[in-house]
C-alpha cells in the first residue's frame, strides 16, 4: 500500500472544513485528507481510495446526518473494511447509538461537539497507534 488517507464525514461543510484543517495542520503531509457530506458519499470515497491503492486509516464521522446516521454508516464501513479506525463526532447522539457503534463497528472513540482540537488530534494519534 502506498498512500494513506484520513476521511472526515459531516453534512455541514463548515464543520468538515474545520475538521480537515485542524487534522492537516497537526499531522502534516503524511496523509491524504478526504471529506464527504453524507454516509453514501463517504462509502463511495472509501471505495475510490481503495481502488486507487490508498489505505483509509481513520474515519471521523458525524452522527446526525440526513439519510444514514453515523453509527449505521460506521457499522457498514466496519463490515467491509474492519481495519479502519472509527471515530464518531456528535452533538446529540443517543447512548444507544454510541453503544451500537461500539458494539458493531469497533468504535475507537466518540467526541462531543463542540470538540476541542487537542482532544481530536490525540484521539486520532491514539487511533493511528492501533494500526
Amino acid at each position: 500500500m502506498g498512500k494513506k488517507a484520513i476521511l472526515c464525514v459531516d453534512d455541514e461543510s463548515i464543520i468538515l472544513d474545520s475538521l480537515k484543517e485542524q487534522i492537516q495542520n497537526k499531522l502534516g503531509n503524511d496523509f491524504i485528507y478526504e471529506t464527504a457530506e453524507n454516509a453514501e458519499e463517504g462509502l463511495e470515497v472509501i471505495e475510490e481510495l481503495v481502488e486507487d491503492n490508498t489505505e483509509v486509516l481513520i474515519i471521523v464521522s458525524d452522527w446526525l446526518m440526513p439519510g444514514i446516521k453515523g453509527d449505521e454508516f460506521l457499522i457498514e464501513v466496519h463490515k467491509k473494511f474492519p481495519g479502519i479506525v472509527k471515530v464518531m463526532l456528535t452533538g446529540q447522539a443517543s447512548e444507544d447509538a454510541i453503544t451500537n457503534a461500539k458494539e458493531n463497528a469497533d468504535l475507537h472513540a466518540c467526541l462531543f461537539k463542540p470538540w476541542k482540537e487537542d482532544e481530536l488530534i490525540s484521539t486520532i494519534k491514539e487511533g493511528l497507534k492501533k494500526l
